[in-house]
């Protein structure tokens, strides 16, 4: 069996992508100087457009009042506390039963005694944001989320913290004072969030910030994780969407290969009996001799082991391009050798192959195919706009039936 690491088509940002519209340096440059480094603080006149096309406020009047949505996609808070829920939600009448949809009247109500809107993986509910956001995690090459902040005027909604992911901001609407504060711990890891060191915060938060600035409509900050912030609106109405990157780190590679090391008899042999495992002369031959083991096996660590892991959780956490059902269905039963098909945007798959069959390893299914599928798969897999015909080493029933397949499972989409 050979089992290939993980694949995907990461596109790199270029200066049309939806990296492009977060930052004004070009990607090379965002990479080296400013990703999990510092922050990049960029103007609406350096960016080719704003970004009101991605949420305005008729869309969050349309989210709050008539998409039914639920909990957790929909939150509240006010001077750093979380509102219950039940203050902003209740059951949605008839045919309709849950007990925690938004309540756009009391969303109202709260709005008006300066009560902040969350609204939470608008990169799963609002479309333009999920086009958006699974571009942007094809670009970077690490699984992305969306919410939207809406804050009345002269109302902040969240204390001073640090997320444990990168984060871009994006002004949709008026205007919000920002400030930004070292980090407390640098690069903190998702078991590390900021309410485990509130005293640390709190004194940070106080020191003078290394930014003060006031965002206003089409201008961008991008800050990495661990940095504090807090922000409060000025005038009018403030509307941002904060765009969360959850970077793999080399802590994930860490777990990786311990995960890995289990397969090492010496690491999995179990301590002596009889004795007392909390005394540390007792203990320490045989730490020595597991350290001494540990050493032997990641000296002989692949690459291509770990890959496979990190593959499989990024394949878990980052959502591929949307499909949509009927239209997969059409385009398989309307197939002809001249359909342009490409690869489903960010879809991560890992290949295993064994003698006879090419094994495809999507999220929650393995997909089987002969082996003489393989050089057609790698065509596919390459990113290429394709026609049936233009498949390698199969016949034209072959390109057809493979191409169908691959429709309905999701892997292709029409051009």
């Amino acid at each position: 069996m050979i089992d290939k690491p993980t694949g995907a088509v990461v596109q790199q940002g270029d200066r049309s992508g939806a990296l492009s519209r977060c930052i004004a340096v070009d990607a090379a440059t965002f990479a080296a100087e400013h990703w999990g480094r510092a922050p990049l603080l960029t103007r609406r006149a350096e960016l080719t457009s704003d970004f009101a096309d991605l949420l305005d406020p008729s869309a969050v009047d349309e989210l709050v009042s008539r998409r039914g949505l639920r909990t957790p996609f929909v939150r509240m808070a006010k001077d750093g506390s979380v509102i219950s829920a039940d203050r902003y939600t209740r059951g949605g009448g008839a045919g309709a039963t849950a007990d925690d949809q938004v309540a756009d009247d009391r969303v109202l109500d709260l709005l008006a005694n300066g009560s902040t809107l969350v609204l939470q993986a608008l990169h799963r509910t609002w479309p333009p944001l999920v086009s958006f956001g699974s571009a942007l995690a094809g670009e970077l090459g690490h699984p992305v989320q969306i919410n939207a902040y809406i804050t009345p005027p002269q109302s902040q909604g969240f204390a001073a913290h640090y997320d444990v992911h990168d984060v871009f901001v994006l002004q949709i609407a008026g205007r919000k004072q920002w400030h930004i504060h070292a980090p407390v711990l640098v690069e903190p890891l998702r078991d590390q969030p900021w309410d485990q060191r509130r005293a640390a915060v709190a004194a940070g938060a106080i020191e003078p910030p290394l930014i003060d600035v006031v965002l206003e409509p089409g201008d961008a900050l991008y800050l990495p994780r661990g940095y504090l912030h807090s922000a409060t609106a000025l005038g009018e109405v403030s509307i941002h969407l904060t765009v969360g990157v959850h970077p793999h780190t080399r802590s994930h590679l860490v777990e990786h290969l311990m995960t890995a090391a289990r397969r090492d008899d010496a690491l999995r042999a179990s301590l002596p009996m009889g004795v007392d495992l909390a005394d540390p002369d007792v203990l320490a031959p045989h730490l020595r001799d597991t350290v001494a083991a540990l050493h032997r096996w990641l000296d002989t660590a692949s690459a291509t082991d770990v890959a496979r892991f990190v593959g499989d959780e990024l394949i878990r956490s980052t959502r591929p391009e949307p499909i949509g059902a009927l239209a997969q269905l059409v385009a398989a039963d309307s197939l002809d050798g001249s359909t342009r098909l490409r690869l489903r945007a960010a879809l991560r798959w890992r290949q295993v192959r064994d003698a006879d069959v090419v094994r495809i390893v999507l999220l929650d299914k393995t997909i089987a195919l002969p082996a003489s599928c393989e050089p057609a798969l790698k065509a596919v897999f390459a990113g290429e706009v394709l026609t049936p015909r233009e498949l390698p080493g199969l016949n034209a029933d072959e390109q057809l039936v493979l191409f169908r397949r691959l429709l309905r499972e999701g892997i292709v989409v029409p051009a």
